[in-house]
C-alpha cells in the first residue's frame, strides 16, 4: 500500500470539479464492480468521494488483477480526468492504487454535514423535551442520558451510501423529520405528537450499531446480521425496562407495542426492509415522513443543480438512479 499523505491538501474537492478537468488524489471507493463491456473486457465501475461529495467512476482498462488489489470498499489514490455522461459528471480513471489513509487524510475523506452539530442535536433535544405524557418524558431522558450512544447518534451518518451518507447525517435527517412532523401535526389532529416525535426520534437510531463510521462507512457484523430496524426495536425494549427500573415509571399499556412497530415498519412494506407494514395512523405518519426526506435528499443530491449551473454535461437527464428506479431531470424550470 502507499502513503500519500502529504498530496490531500493539494488536490481539488469533487464538488470543485467540472467537464473534462484533470483529477488527482486520494479518495474514498465504495460498491466496486468488475464490469464487462460490449466488446467482452473488464471494466471498474465504482463511486468516489471525499468530504465534499461522491461521483461515479469508471476505468476501462482494469484487469482483474488489479481489480483484486484494491478494496470494494475503503481508500484508493486515483488519477483521471472528468467526463459528462448522459448528463451527470463522471470520473474516467487512468490509474488506482489501495492505500492506508493517515488521519489527516481521513479528515478531508469522510463526508460531512454541512450544519452545526451541536446546534442540530440542541434543537432535537428541545423538541423532545417538549413531549407532554410522563411516560414518554420519562423514556426520551433515558436515551438523552445515555452519553455514548447520543455521542455516536451526532456522528453517525443516516446511511451508507443511500441518503444523508456523511457523518452527523443521522442527526439531520432526524431533526428534518421532527421539524416535518412540528409543520404537518397541525393538520392531522387525530395523530398523537407524542407518539409521532417519539417514532421519528427512535426510528433510525439502531443505525448507530449497523454502521461503522471511523474510517469510512460501511457494516458492522451486527449490522449484517441483525440490522438497523430490528436492531432499533431491540434497543427500545431495552431502554423501556431500564426505564421503569431507574424511574419507576411504566408506559402505557400500548405504548411500547405501538412504538417498537413504528421502528419494525418505517420502510413501508417488506421488500424494503419493514417486519411489519404500517398500522397505526402514526406508523403510516412516520413512514411517509421518513420516505419523502430520503427520497428527496437523493434526487437532490443526484440532481446537484447548484454544482453543475451552466456546465455543459451533455444532457439534461442522470444516469438512471437505482434507489430511485428513474434516471433525474436535472435543470431548475425556473432558472
Amino acid at each position: 500500500m502507499t502513503d500519500t499523505g502529504e498530496q490531500v491538501s493539494d488536490r481539488r474537492a469533487l464538488r470543485e470539479l467540472g467537464p473534462s478537468e484533470r483529477f488527482e488524489g486520494p479518495f474514498a471507493i465504495s460498491n466496486a464492480q468488475l464490469g464487462t463491456t460490449r466488446a467482452g473486457k473488464p471494466y471498474l465501475r465504482c463511486l468516489l468521494s471525499d468530504r465534499s461529495g461522491v461521483l461515479p467512476a469508471r476505468m476501462w482498462n482494469c484487469s482483474e488483477e488489479l481489480f483484486r488489489r484494491i478494496p470494494a470498499d475503503g481508500f484508493v489514490f486515483a488519477e483521471g480526468e472528468t467526463q459528462p455522461f448522459q448528463g451527470e459528471l463522471q470520473l474516467i480513471v487512468h490509474t488506482i492504487e489501495a492505500i492506508e489513509p493517515s488521519p489527516d487524510q481521513l479528515r478531508d475523506l469522510l463526508p460531512t454535514t454541512s450544519r452545526d452539530v451541536a446546534a442540530m442535536f440542541a434543537e432535537v433535544a428541545t423538541i423532545m423535551g417538549s413531549l407532554q405524557h410522563p411516560a414518554m418524558r420519562a423514556l426520551v431522558e433515558t436515551y438523552l442520558a445515555d452519553e455514548m450512544l447520543m455521542d455516536l447518534f451526532r456522528r453517525a451518518p443516516a446511511a451508507k451510501s443511500m441518503h444523508h451518507a456523511y457523518l452527523g447525517g443521522l442527526l439531520e435527517h432526524t431533526l428534518n423529520l421532527l421539524d416535518a412532523a412540528n409543520a404537518l401535526l397541525p393538520l392531522y389532529p387525530g395523530l398523537n405528537r407524542d407518539i409521532v416525535l417519539m417514532g421519528l426520534f427512535l426510528h433510525d437510531i439502531g443505525k448507530t450499531r449497523e454502521l461503522v463510521f471511523d474510517r469510512g462507512f460501511t457494516y458492522s457484523d451486527r449490522g449484517e446480521l441483525i440490522g438497523h430496524i430490528v436492531e432499533g426495536a431491540i434497543m427500545l425494549h431495552d431502554k423501556a425496562q431500564q426505564m421503569m427500573a431507574t424511574t419507576g415509571v411504566r408506559l402505557p399499556t400500548h405504548a411500547l407495542n405501538v412504538l417498537e412497530h413504528i421502528v419494525l415498519s418505517h420502510h413501508g412494506v417488506p421488500e424494503y426492509g419493514a417486519a411489519r407494514i404500517p398500522a397505526t395512523p402514526e406508523a403510516v405518519f412516520v413512514s411517509q415522513l421518513d420516505n419523502l426526506d430520503a427520497k428527496t435528499a437523493i434526487t437532490l443530491d443526484a440532481a446537484r443543480r447548484d454544482e453543475v449551473e451552466g456546465a455543459d454535461l451533455r444532457g439534461n437527464f442522470t444516469e438512471r438512479h437505482w434507489a430511485l428506479g428513474t434516471k433525474v431531470f436535472r435543470p431548475d424550470p425556473l432558472r
